[in-house]
């Protein structure tokens, strides 16, 4: 068949990123969790909710199987302009997140990371392709599928339902 490097990723554990501090990490090491994949912005009218509401149900389901991993991106009215330094200082304390913060990325373009180049693939839709604004929501299966998409203005809280559907959870 060829070597296996070639063949298209068939789900979010096939790539690997870089988290903030630079160094690679493969998602494959997320299998069998659920993830909720957001790109994120510092100085959006959306942060400060969204990290809140983030939190609030990393605190609640981490321990039962589901990660968030936020990838800062600049590409929306350039509310993330920082470094990596710098927005991993404003994520911490600002907004107290403890959950996993990736390298800066563009989601739109040509130079779109990968990961979100398949994202936008599985569920184009009505949105088309293109992300539109910060705080775009992707929920991805235990298996690495996407799940569904959620517009920047959905609240994470309002799809804890979701959440607790892939995660197998009725409290």
């Amino acid at each position: 068949m060829g070597n296996s490097s070639s063949r298209l990723p068939i789900s979010v554990h096939d790539f690997n990123v870089k988290d903030i501090k630079g160094n690679d990490v493969s998602l494959s090491t997320y299998k069998g969790k659920v993830l909720l994949i957001v790109n994120v912005a510092s100085h959006c009218g959306l942060t400060t909710s969204n990290y809140q509401e983030m939190n609030e149900l990393y605190a609640k389901f981490k321990d039962q199987g589901f990660e968030i991993l936020a990838f800062p991106c600049n590409q929306f009215a350039t509310q993330e302009p920082g470094t990596n330094e710098e927005i991993a200082a404003i994520v911490c304390t600002r907004f107290k997140a403890n959950f996993p913060i990736f390298d800066k990325v563009d989601v739109n373009g040509d130079d779109a990371a990968p990961v979100y180049k398949f994202l936008k693939a599985c569920r184009g839709g009505i949105f088309y392709e293109n992300i539109k604004w910060n705080f775009s929501k992707f929920l991805i299966d235990k298996d690495g599928n996407v799940f569904d998409r959620y517009a920047p203005t959905i609240s994470p809280l309002s799809i804890e339902k979701d959440i607790k559907k892939l995660l197998g959870v009725d409290h």
